[in-house]
């Protein structure tokens, strides 16, 4: 199958480069412009696809060549754009720098590649001359594919910019184009992103960046180049991922400031299956909503709530109660620590053993793969789940029903499953594979059923 998707990636040569910064100003440009933008994040992060979907009002999903094969993420590129008119991607990390210390495994790159995407090259300007042609040679010639078709110049004078990119042309010879500069703007710097810390007025203040942002883009971004090079992009060719449909079910999601971390295509395919999507608050509603058949707990930032969380004990009480009588239930970090006995001094659920505190530091962070000891919720005895872990608290008992191992070959226990519940640090991604999500919704269906059977035997 083949679709038309008009599609460019915006790389980095590192973390630090302003790679985000010029994302955002050329985002903003484009929605500004009344485009239909879309935009994609390399890898598992959930901040900057919620930082583009709901700040910058350009619908966002993840590429993570982790998490699928490579015709799910040209399935899901070629999904989410088929009502756009440009999709931006943003890579993470350095371009070439990927799941582990010296491998392109998952990385800016090797999306590129999957995605048939051309990818222009942002690169930080500020205390170089001459040496960002260097820079740039270093990543065309680093792999003979390179994709790389243009640069951006980050935190650099116009003047600046003017020699250079006459000495990017005469170098190059056309191989790659200079497509503009942002100049340094320390007033629109971002800062932290995490949409969980955002109050209405902080978010009307990043907007007001966004906007001189956008503006310093048209002025100084080629962004009728960059359309014209994403345009220039194939046919996507892809085959879909089918899913099945089935009886509808009330799936209950906790959304709010505590919990904000889904992958969205994720929850479109339980809503594809037939789910009813029931989005609901543990710091603010009194208890779960009525006729739920499951429950999704996501990750978040549940300990910079915890106080609130502890105070809104009839919520509690009714998480506790519904898993006791065998709700089935997800819940990937927050959720999982939302689950046990307490996060710092504050009680929780206590549906789980132990407490929650914060370890100060990135625990067990990156990839893992997780393999089952036993039947469960989500997949069979010996069954592998890819799954990515990012936090600083840990639990007392973290759980052991499925082992971890990192790409290093670092392993250990954690998350508890039952044939009910899967609750553990691991965030995971259902396209990875749909049979995972196929079985929750399953899980579902059953415990709908069980509510009809006690509705009929008591007369309802």
């Amino acid at each position: 199958m083949e679709q038309n998707v008009s599609r460019v990636m915006l790389a980095g040569v590192s973390s630090g480069c302003g790679k985000t910064t010029v994302t955002c100003a050329v985002l903003q440009a484009l929605v500004n412009r009344r485009l239909r933008t879309g935009a994609f994040k390399c890898g598992p992060d959930y901040i900057d696809p919620m930082f583009h979907s709901r700040i910058i009002g350009a619908e966002s999903a993840n590429l993570d060549l982790f998490f699928f094969q490579e015709n799910t993420l040209r399935y899901l590129l070629a999904k989410n754009s088929r009502d756009r008119d440009v999709s931006v991607i943003e890579g993470a990390m350095g371009y070439y720098d990927g799941a582990g210390l010296t491998s392109t495994q998952a990385s800016s790159w090797e999306t590129a590649r999957a995605a048939d995407a051309p990818v222009v090259l942002v690169v930080s300007a500020k205390g170089a001359a001459l040496s960002v042609l260097a820079v740039i040679q270093g990543f065309l010639d680093f792999q003979e594919d390179s994709r790389i078709c243009g640069v951006i110049l980050n935190r650099c004078t116009a003047v600046t910019y003017q020699g250079l990119a006459q000495a990017i042309r005469e170098r190059f010879g056309g191989r790659v184009e200079p497509m503009g500069f942002l100049p340094e703007m320390p007033e629109c710097a971002l800062g932290s992103r995490h949409l969980g810390l955002v109050t209405a007025v902080e978010v009307e203040g990043l907007r007001e960046k966004l906007g001189r942002l956008a503006r310093q883009a048209e002025e100084t971004i080629g962004l009728d180049g960059l359309l014209a090079l994403a345009q220039s992009a194939p046919p996507l060719e892809f085959e879909p991922v089918e899913l099945p449909e089935y009886e509808p079910v009330r799936l209950g999601v906790a959304r709010d400031r505590a919990f904000c971390f889904y992958y969205e295509d994720s929850l479109e395919a339980l809503r594809e299956m037939g789910a009813e999507l029931v989005e609901f608050s543990p710091l603010s509603d009194a208890g779960l909503p009525e006729g739920l058949d499951g429950l999704y707990l996501g990750g978040g930032y549940p300990e910079l709530y915890a106080k609130r969380l502890a105070e809104n004990a009839e919520m509690r009480s009714s998480v506790r109660r519904a898993l006791e009588n065998g709700l089935p239930c997800i819940a990937e970090c927050g959720g999982f620590m939302y689950l046990t006995q307490m996060i710092g001094g504050e009680p929780m659920a206590g549906v789980l053993p132990g407490k929650c505190w914060d370890n100060r530091k990135l625990t067990r962070f990156g990839y893992v793969t997780l393999r089952a000891k036993t039947d469960n919720l989500l997949c069979r005895a010996g069954e592998i789940i890819r799954g990515h872990e990012f936090h600083h608290w840990d639990a007392e008992f973290p759980g052991g029903d499925f082992t971890a191992e990192k790409l290093n070959g670092r392993h250990w226990d954690c998350a508890f499953a039952t044939d009910r519940l899967y609750a553990g640090y691991p965030h995971f991604h259902f396209y990875s594979n749909p049979e995972f999500a196929k079985i929750f919704y399953q899980a579902c269906l059953r415990e709908k059923e069980r509510h009809a059977g006690n509705d009929q035997t008591n007369g309802h």
